[in-house]
């Protein structure tokens, strides 16, 4: 049984006040909600950007198909067609791509790059075109993995051909990576994960020579996500109870992964490559409007001219999806617009979050009725214990409304 410590009951009450103050939970928008309630909380208002999935088509095609919106989202997949086209020296067609309504696959990756960025680029105009949402008056933008790429293009650093290219020119070598590399969800159900053992484990067995596995996103404080080659995710997991406790699991992913965000790519020297081709892209001199909280870093961090530093480390680094939720909580967001065909990973993560802040206040609740000691016999989530009494920003978590874009725009009446 674990136990909380230092949680007095002085702490327990300035939790449950701090509750309070939030207000009643705000219930997760539904489709109806009207277009001039969220004009008016722009000023707290987030838009996340997914990045690529094994599905990234979403509603897409029906999208495509509206009387009102398909021409917009038909101009831009061309663009992204064009810019496609040109990069890799093939022939792409992203409007008959998702007219066909042919899901993802590792032969599909440069395809998709393009489509997703394409889709959430369409997003935003059909929000700023038909209903005067616009994307710039909002207080921040996120995206995980390529998201992060629409993001600056919506914000103004970059042009979409030119932003897109560097990435084009290397996705066949990503796509070659991906297909010795697995995906391995680790998780515990005890304390925090601890990081630092979680990459020592690692970079041992990368050093046994039969494969390079790395973290490539930190979801969040129990939930990180690694990619390994070969069979290296059998061998963490074979080390781990050992290295990181009988608490902590993996999970291996049935899919293949382009190894993004790790060194992965480093056998292929991709992260130079990509280094050396953003150096000449034109742009990159205009910090972006809304500013963009980074996955790099988890801070808001893009001025008027180290984006391409921020893009190299893009390439390589793991994403700090969990240090960007709790900035967000942080500085008051409470509406997130999910932009891109069929968002998961975020909401997602963010409804786990939630749901574990509301049993652990909850339980915190029952300490004046039933005591410290039996509370501290119920507690599951000592993970979230800890972090709450370092970070209470994330009891903000089950207050932030959401709103999946794709879901809205189609639920709305257009003339």
């Amino acid at each position: 049984m674990v136990r909380m410590r230092g949680q007095s009951a002085g702490f327990v009450a300035r939790v449950l006040q701090a509750v309070r103050l939030c207000g009643e939970p705000l219930e997760h928008m539904d489709p109806q909600i009207r277009a001039d309630l969220i004009r008016e909380r722009l000023g707290t208002a987030a838009f996340a950007f997914r990045g690529y999935n094994n599905t990234n088509l979403g509603r897409t095609a029906e999208l495509l198909e509206h009387r009102a919106y398909g021409p917009v989202l038909e101009r831009y997949l061309r663009e992204d067609s064009e810019v496609c086209s040109d990069a890799t020296g093939r022939k792409f067609d992203l409007v008959a791509r998702v007219r066909s309504r042919v899901e993802s696959s590792l032969d599909t990756f440069a395809e998709d790059v393009p489509l997703i960025v394409a889709v959430e680029r369409a997003h935003i105009a059909l929000l700023k075109d038909f209903f005067d949402i616009d994307y710039h008056r909002a207080r921040l933008a996120l995206g995980y993995s390529i998201g992060e790429i629409t993001a600056l293009v919506c914000g103004g650093v970059y042009q979409v051909q030119d932003l897109l290219r560097p990435l084009l020119y290397l996705a066949d070598d990503c796509v070659e990576l991906a297909k010795t590399a697995t995906m391995g969800v680790v998780f515990s159900r005890g304390p925090a994960l601890d990081l630092d053992a979680i990459l020592r484990l690692c970079n041992k067995i990368t050093a046994e020579a039969h494969g390079i596995i790395d973290m490539s996103s930190h979801l969040a404080p129990n939930t990180v996500l690694l990619l390994g080659q070969n069979e290296t995710i059998d061998r963490f997991k074979e080390l781990m109870p050992e290295a990181l406790g009988k608490q902590v699991h993996l999970r291996k992913n049935a899919y293949k992964w382009p190894p993004l965000h790790t060194s992965i790519l480093w056998s292929k020297n991709i992260s130079n490559r990509a280094a050396a081709l953003m150096q000449t892209v034109a742009g990159g001199f205009t910090a972006p409007t809304p500013p963009v909280l980074s996955m790099v870093n988890g801070k808001v961090a893009y001025n008027d001219y180290n984006s391409r530093s921020l893009m190299n480390r893009w390439v390589d680094h793991p994403q700090k999806m969990w240090d960007c939720i709790n900035e967000l909580l942080t500085l008051g967001i409470d509406l997130m617009l999910h932009v891109g065909p069929e968002p998961n990973l975020i909401p997602a993560t963010f409804q786990r979050i939630s749901d574990n802040v509301n049993a652990q206040v909850n339980r915190w609740s029952l300490k004046s009725s039933i005591g410290r000691r039996a509370v501290m016999g119920i507690v599951r989530r000592p993970w979230l214990a800890k972090v709450i009494s370092s970070r209470a920003a994330i009891l903000r978590a089950p207050f932030v409304a959401h709103v999946i874009v794709e879901d809205w725009l189609l639920a709305q009446e257009v003339r």
